[in-house]
């Protein structure tokens, strides 16, 4: 093997670490937007109003189960108005239970799940480890290709 093929061979975990570690980033970034979308929505106690099946439950390729998932109806009240929206789509809710939702004070029927700042926190420290680690690997893989041409030499 030539000493690019195996520069290449070498490197490759450095070379899939930054750009997974490049995606996680905008995903961070498309969930800190999230959050800050639904940072002034106003959280509220709901009732599952109807659950309509989504998907049926199966096992997948792995042969793991897959529970069914739904989707999810509620409803809520805002200055003594009643609304039944769409909650989004899950597994674990059943007819009556209880969900906190958050909805848009300047549109009552725009309802979400209230958001926390965790998984935006998470996405990006998962992100910068990545491509931190990605460099340091390309880095440490170019230094040791040096020293070995330099000890050819």
């Amino acid at each position: 093997m030539n000493n690019f093929n195996t520069f290449m061979h070498e490197t490759s975990i450095g070379r899939f670490l930054i750009p997974i570690g490049i995606i996680l980033i905008a995903f961070s970034i498309f969930a800190f937007i999230s959050v800050d979308h639904a940072k002034n929505f106003i959280k509220t106690e709901a009732i599952v109003t109807k659950t309509v099946l989504y998907e049926e439950a199966h096992y997948d390729i792995d042969d793991n189960y897959v529970e069914a998932t739904y989707t999810v109806f509620v409803r809520y009240t805002v200055d003594n108005t009643n609304y039944e929206e769409e909650y989004g789509i899950f597994s674990e809710y059943k007819k009556g239970d209880k969900v906190t939702i958050a909805y848009n004070p300047e549109n009552p029927k725009e309802i979400v799940q209230p958001n926390t700042i965790v998984l935006p926190l998470i996405l990006l420290g998962l992100g910068i480890t990545s491509i931190t680690g990605g460099i340091i690997n390309i880095v440490k893989i170019v230094k040791k290709h040096k020293n070995l041409k330099s000890e050819e030499v």
